[in-house]
């Protein structure tokens, strides 16, 4: 049974959502034979948008539409108002009071117009803690489809609605929706319209953000969904919505909340019970705002974290420092301990070459010594020998052993000292009456004797 139910009621809320997205359809295919230009509505202004149109002017670079919605400035808060209808910054309590009354007014308008919109960012943020928007937060956020921004730039731009608060005393409030004539151009662009229309309180210029969610590529990217400042979300994230009560008005949040609220602020978002000067009670489920006493204490607090932030990161730069200075001087010693022993290698290497040249020099001077012997060796020594065929001496170049010399000693005797009885035995001939192949027989058993070298052999006749 409870399965039946739920399919009965799944299916009527299917119904509903097609009928809802069904209706801007066909008002958008009706635009299409006469469609309103949003920058008419706009005057003077709308027609220097048009001017500035991508493609407009040939041969110059197209910059874009020019930025539509302006703010004050000068602080962070001064950008939270609209420049039109701004008079000075609110305090706490008048800012609360007027963003409650707005957010009431804006969800009143939709509901009762059966527009689609949803909350987003800080806002649905603010509803998952407690219903209520972030007292810290100066933004409202929601989001609209793209169909939906078309219906109403159509049907809606330019419109005042006049609100009426249900409590007693009775809150009267007037706020003007305005759509952005750069909201037909569905991609990001120079960046400077990415809010595509505003819920502005024109008492004080306070303001809710509306950005629409196209398919801008469902040809590449079927089923996501994306604004101008590059939010995504798939059609799953999405649909079907689910209604709620926010501020005590009937709202609706994307399907997926949880996920899409991690995604964009992680999870610590969900459970973090400090933030900006509140704190979250269980109890009475309310951020409460802290007292003065404890805002100091905290102030006092933060600056000790901070000091001691800034000596513990004073002294991991002076450790660094050291340890740079430390790796700079044992590199500076490492390269002159390199330099010195390329230096000491150097000196080694010339030693060596030094002796090795002088061992070089050395050999050479030894050779010539011993060529330069050999040589007056060569021109000082002779033998005499006797010519077998004529008996006439003739000198011999090249050394002579010493039986050589004594037998050229003793040719060179008189005559009778050669015969006398105590230099030769009885019937011994002496060298000079020997007959020529005697005294070849002898000079070959010297040259056996004491071989000289090639220099110094007798030539043979």
């Amino acid at each position: 049974m409870r399965l039946i139910v739920t399919t009965i009621l799944f299916s009527a809320l299917l119904c509903f959502l097609i009928d809802a997205v069904a209706i801007p359809a066909a008002e958008i295919q009706k635009r299409d034979t006469n469609e309103p230009d949003p920058l008419k509505q706009l005057g003077p202004r709308g027609q220097a948008a048009r001017r500035r149109r991508p493609g407009h002017r040939k041969g110059k670079k197209d910059k874009g539409l020019p930025k539509y919605f302006h703010e004050p400035g000068g602080s962070e808060l001064g950008n939270h108002y609209d420049s039109r209808f701004h008079h000075g910054i609110q305090d706490y309590a008048d800012r609360k009071n007027t963003q409650l009354h707005m957010l009431r007014a804006y969800l009143t308008f939709f509901n009762e117009n059966h527009l689609e919109t949803w909350l987003a960012h800080g806002t649905l943020l603010g509803w998952w803690w407690n219903g209520k928007m972030l007292p810290w937060d100066w933004d409202i956020d929601t989001q609209v489809s793209g169909s939906t921004l078309s219906y109403l730039a159509e049907h809606y731009n330019g419109t005042h609605y006049n609100y009426i608060s249900n409590e007693e005393p009775a809150v009267e409030r007037s706020y003007l929706l305005d759509i952005n004539p750069a909201s037909v151009e569905r991609e990001r662009g120079n960046g400077l319209n990415i809010i595509d229309a505003r819920w502005i309180d024109i008492r004080n210029g306070l303001y809710i953000d509306i950005t629409a969610l196209s398919e801008t590529h469902p040809d590449d990217q079927p089923g996501v969904w994306v604004c101008k400042n590059y939010h995504r979300y798939h059609t799953t994230d999405l649909y079907p919505m689910r209604e709620t009560m926010y501020e005590g008005v009937v709202a609706k949040v994307p399907y997926a909340y949880d996920r899409i609220l991690t995604q964009e602020y992680e999870a610590k978002a969900l459970v973090l019970t400090d933030y900006e000067g509140h704190r979250w009670d269980p109890i009475v489920k309310e951020w409460l705002q802290k007292s003065e006493e404890e805002l100091a204490e905290e102030r006092r607090e933060k600056e000790e974290k901070e000091r001691k932030k800034k000596e513990q990161k004073k002294k991991e730069e002076e450790a660094k420092e050291r340890k740079k200075k430390e790796e700079e001087e044992k590199k500076k010693e490492e390269e002159e301990r390199k330099k010195e022993e390329e230096e000491k290698k150097k000196v080694e290497e010339k030693k060596r070459q030094d002796e090795m040249e002088k061992e070089k020099a050395d050999k050479q001077a030894e050779v010539k010594r011993l060529r330069e012997q050999q040589q007056s060796m060569k021109g000082t020594t002779t033998s005499t020998h006797h010519d077998q065929g004529t008996g006439n001496p003739r000198k011999v170049e090249g050394g002579l052993g010493p039986q050589e010399k004594k037998a050229e000693e003793q040719s060179q005797q008189p005559e009778t000292a050669k015969v006398s009885p105590l230099s030769k035995p009885a019937g011994e001939t002496s060298p000079a009456e020997k007959p020529s192949d005697v005294f070849k027989q002898e000079n070959k058993i010297h040259s056996e004797k004491e071989p000289l070298g090639p220099q110094h052999n007798h030539e043979e006749s």
